[in-house]
């Protein structure tokens, strides 16, 4: 498992370069928004703490999102070609002759969105944290403000806290979309971003035309934007922002039906695509 993860990681440098790329393209953006940080500070009135905790967290806070955001997005992509790839390139030839087993190959590329991806995804988003708080200190000091101000305002082990469980909690959520895409990775012979999508499609189509409901596109909709509802209680008058852990509701999302639902269906996704992996040839 560890080398097929391994030979995932050489074969597919998107995963990591994507990611890198935003990465450095956002803390070029909010180095701007850190500079302009003390002027922003010196318009908020004095006796408004929530203003001024709102200017100065903004920039830190929101850093990592974009960066979560494309990994998951590289997740969808890599899921749909993961399967089907080794078929077009005809390299599952080459290592269905190798002692690896097919539900060995399988689930290692299964991990890649459901465990490295997210991984790659918090590690970039600390160090980007990092780097702006750093940065922020001569850029505060040179107008004659104190960088314990920011330090004091960013509680970055709450920080760390809503981080790690965000991204477990989408990883999870996302599991049968990733499943669904691997399912159709190993079945598909041609074009296989038509055949992940057209089936949602058809069905959603044809059941507002015939009972003129849409119960199947508010299910999909669920799937794709709950987990925030779900596993947060998000505060009207914050914005949205989460950075606190009182926000975080693990029971209420570890009780979610659709969670396990989720779950069950990546499951068996997964397990029809090692039998498909078993029987399919190259293209």
């Amino acid at each position: 498992m560890y080398w097929s993860i391994r030979r995932e990681l050489w074969e597919n440098r998107s995963i990591y370069l994507a990611p890198l790329i935003v990465a450095a393209v956002v803390l070029f953006g909010s180095c701007f928004s850190v500079i302009s940080l003390p002027r922003r500070m010196q318009k908020v009135p004095p006796n408004n703490p929530a203003k001024t905790h709102a200017v100065i967290v903004q920039p830190f806070s929101m850093a990592p999102a974009p960066i979560i955001l494309v990994t998951f997005i590289v997740g969808m992509f890599y899921s749909l070609d993961a399967l089907y790839g080794e078929r077009r390139d005809r390299s599952i030839l080459f290592w269905k002759s190798l002692p690896v087993s097919d539900r060995t190959a399988v689930l290692s590329k299964a991990s890649i969105p459901l465990i490295v991806l997210p991984l790659v995804g918090f590690a970039l988003g600390q160090i980007t944290q990092i780097i702006l708080l750093l940065f922020s200190a001569p850029v505060l000091s040179a107008h004659g403000m104190s960088p314990a101000t920011v330090f004091g305002e960013f509680q970055w082990f709450q920080e760390l806290l809503v981080m790690i469980y965000g991204l477990t909690a989408h990883a999870l959520w996302f599991a049968p979309i990733y499943g669904w895409l691997l399912l159709v990775s190993a079945w598909a012979r041609r074009t296989p971003v038509l055949w992940a999508a057209l089936p949602p499609v058809v069905i959603s189509v044809l059941e507002k035309m015939v009972f003129n409901t849409t119960y199947f596109g508010n299910l999909l909709k669920y799937r794709v934007a709950g987990a925030m509802k779900e596993a947060f209680g998000v505060d009207p008058a914050n914005h949205g922002v989460i950075e606190h852990a009182w926000q975080l509701s693990p029971l209420r999302f570890l009780s979610a039906p659709g969670l396990w639902l989720g779950l069950l269906f990546a499951a068996g996704c997964l397990v029809a695509a090692i039998r498909l992996r078993r029987n399919r040839e190259a293209i």
